[in-house]
């Protein structure tokens, strides 16, 4: 599917037309960071972290990143920078790319999911030194639907933020679990993604969880920083 003349990024239709994309397992990409045609796409086979009720979740994470978060090396949150995850994640293209798949107009739409509650963003923060303010390292955006959560992109900041991208990742799982969610969809695969356990399932199989993750009302919140006591805070505004 095509979409050669895009509504505006905040007109009704525009989150609509979204939301209804992903209900019916498509999802867009631009064709490159700076052009203007916005493509809708359906991956078969398509690629998912498997984390339903009585899965055996396979995401593995490195188990010096997880002593990382033990740690405390960086503080976890939800929604608190939204806009400056997903531009990140704009001008943070993969090995061997020239460029990534999330234009201007991408942007603003996502961020307009977001205000509507159906986008989230996981965040690592990191303080350069006692009473320094932090700062954003890494990061990764997705949108919720039900009990389903479909992964768009995630980045991280050479040096403190080395790691960090895949922490979020980590956090993200946890989360999902402890709220119950049933579905974390990742699109496509890829060396990187199958090291941490994404794994590949049939298109057919791939709308049996969708439409089974729809049917359920998992709600986003609460939110637990795994680094801090209690929950953390979080804006729904960009």
């Amino acid at each position: 599917m095509s979409a050669p003349a895009l509504p505006h990024p905040d007109a009704p239709q525009t989150a609509a037309g979204l939301l209804d994309a992903y209900r019916h397992g498509a999802f867009p990409m631009a064709s490159s960071r700076r052009g203007k045609r916005v493509n809708f796409y359906i991956a078969d086979p398509r690629a998912i972290v498997p984390i339903a009720e009585g899965e055996r979740t396979p995401y593995r994470t490195a188990r010096s990143v997880r002593a990382l978060v033990r740690r405390g090396a960086w503080r976890f949150r939800t929604d608190t920078a939204f806009r400056e995850v997903i531009t990140a994640c704009a001008e943070s293209p993969r090995a061997g790319s020239p460029g990534t798949w999330i234009n201007d107009w991408i942007i603003e739409a996502y961020v307009h999911l977001h205000r509507l509650g159906h986008a989230h963003s996981v965040e690592a923060w990191h303080a350069p030194g006692p009473g320094c303010a932090e700062v954003l390292v890494g990061g990764l955006y997705g949108v919720h639907l039900g009990a389903a959560f479909f992964g768009e992109s995630m980045f991280h900041r050479p040096g403190p933020g080395d790691n960090a991208s895949k922490a979020c990742l980590a956090v993200l799982v946890d989360h999902l679990l402890a709220r119950g969610f049933t579905l974390l969809d990742t699109q496509f695969i890829n060396d990187h993604m199958r090291r941490l356990g994404a794994v590949e399932i049939t298109l057919a199989e791939y709308r049996q969880r969708l439409e089974a993750a729809l049917d359920r009302d998992v709600p986003w919140q609460p939110w637990a920083d795994p680094t801090r006591p209690g929950p953390s805070p979080a804006e729904n505004t960009p």
